[in-house]
C-alpha cells in the first residue's frame, strides 16, 4: 500500500513554510560559489523541446539526469518495441509512462498494461520485460540507481557492448520482493482517488538508495506566494522532479522563477536552495526523486546562533 503523508506533516517537502524549524540551530556547509550545472543537467528540461528535437524520429532516448546517485532518461518507442527479459543484480528501477501503453511482465506478478501517468517499479534480482502495445508510440521516463548494471538470463542474448565481454555466471539469484510500501504498479486513477480526498505526498519508491514521492495538490491550499522564500537545500544529494500533471513553480537559487509543465524535468544540484509549489488553478503533481529515503531539508535559520 502506498504510504500517505499529510501536507502538515510534510511542510518541509512542500515548502509551505520556510522559517526556522524546531530544535537547535546547526552550522551547515554552503559553498561560496553556487553549484554549477554539469551536462546533461539543466535547471529545466522541457518535454516540448525534446519532442521538437526528435520530431520525425521513430524512436529516441535522452538522458536528462546522470549524477552520483540516480540516472533518469526519457525513452520514446514505436508500437511493438520490446525490452527483453533482464534484471539488475543489486538495485531497483522504476518507470513513469507519460504516453501510450506499455505491457510489463515482472517476475512473480501477473502481466499488466501501464497507461499514461502509471508508475511501475522492480526490485533487485527481479526479472522484467516490457513491450509497447496498442497503435500509438509510448513515452516513458525511466530511473535507475547510478551506475546500475543489467544482467540477462541465459536464454536471452545480451546486446553487443563495446569494451565488454559477456560471460555466464551463477549468483544464486533471488528476487528482493516488495516491502516498505513499494508495489509493482500504481495507476494515476489510484493516486488521484486518494489525493483528491486530501492533498499530500504519496511515496511510490522507498529504497535505501533512492526515493520517489508523488506530491499532489492545489495552489489554492498554500499560503500566498512569497518571492523571498528561499526554501531549503540538500548538502549530500541533488533532487529532481518529473511534472506528472498541471504546473509547478520553482524558486531556484541562481535562476529566474521557473514554471514547469507536464512532462518537464526540474533539477536542483546539491547545496542549491529551492522552493517548489503547486501552481495554477488545476491540480498539480510532481514526482520528487533523490538518493536518500529520509533526506535532510536544510532551511536557513532566522538568526545565527
Amino acid at each position: 500500500m502506498i504510504k500517505i503523508f499529510s501536507v502538515a506533516g510534510l511542510a518541509a517537502v512542500a515548502c509551505i513554510a520556510y522559517a526556522q524549524r524546531g530544535g537547535d540551530a546547526s552550522w551547515a556547509p554552503k559553498p561560496i560559489e553556487l553549484t554549477k550545472y554539469v551536462a546533461p543537467h539543466k535547471p529545466l528540461t522541457r518535454l516540448s523541446d525534446l519532442k521538437a528535437k526528435y520530431a520525425g524520429k521513430k524512436e529516441w532516448s535522452q538522458v536528462v539526469v546522470d549524477d552520483e546517485h540516480l540516472n533518469g532518461e526519457y525513452v520514446f518507442s514505436p508500437p511493438g518495441a520490446k525490452v527483453s527479459r533482464r534484471f539488475h543484480p543489486d538495485t531497483r528501477a522504476w518507470w513513469i509512462v507519460m504516453d501510450g501503453q506499455i505491457r510489463f511482465e515482472i517476475e512473480g506478478e501477473e502481466p499488466f498494461v501501464a497507461t499514461r501517468r502509471s508508475m511501475v517499479q522492480v526490485p533487485a534480482q527481479t526479472l522484467y520485460s516490457m513491450e509497447t502495445v496498442g497503435s500509438q508510440p509510448s513515452l516513458r521516463f525511466q530511473v535507475s540507481i547510478a551506475k546500475a548494471k543489467t544482467l540477462y538470463p541465459a536464454d536471452v542474448e545480451p546486446p553487443k557492448t563495446p569494451g565488454l565481454n559477456w560471460i555466464k555466471v551463477q549468483l544464486g539469484r533471488k528476487p528482493f520482493g516488495y516491502d516498505r510500501g513499494n508495489k509493482p504498479h500504481f495507476t494515476w486513477d489510484e493516486l488521484t482517488a486518494q489525493a483528491e480526498k486530501k492533498s499530500g505526498t504519496y511515496r511510490f519508491v522507498h529504497d535505501d538508495r533512492a526515493v520517489a514521492n508523488a506530491i499532489y495538490g492545489y495552489e489554492k491550499t498554500l499560503p500566498a506566494y512569497d518571492s523571498k522564500n528561499k526554501g531549503h537545500y540538500h548538502p549530500e544529494c541533488a533532487e529532481f522532479w518529473l511534472i506528472m500533471t498541471g504546473q509547478v513553480s520553482y524558486l531556484m537559487e541562481g535562476q529566474d522563477r521557473i514554471v514547469a509543465d507536464e512532462g518537464d524535468i526540474v533539477y536542483a544540484p546539491k547545496f542549491t536552495f529551492h522552493a517548489p509549489r503547486w501552481h495554477g488553478e488545476k491540480a498539480s503533481c510532481r514526482l520528487a526523486m533523490n538518493g536518500f529515503p529520509n533526506i535532510s531539508h536544510l532551511f536557513e535559520a532566522r538568526t545565527q546562533q
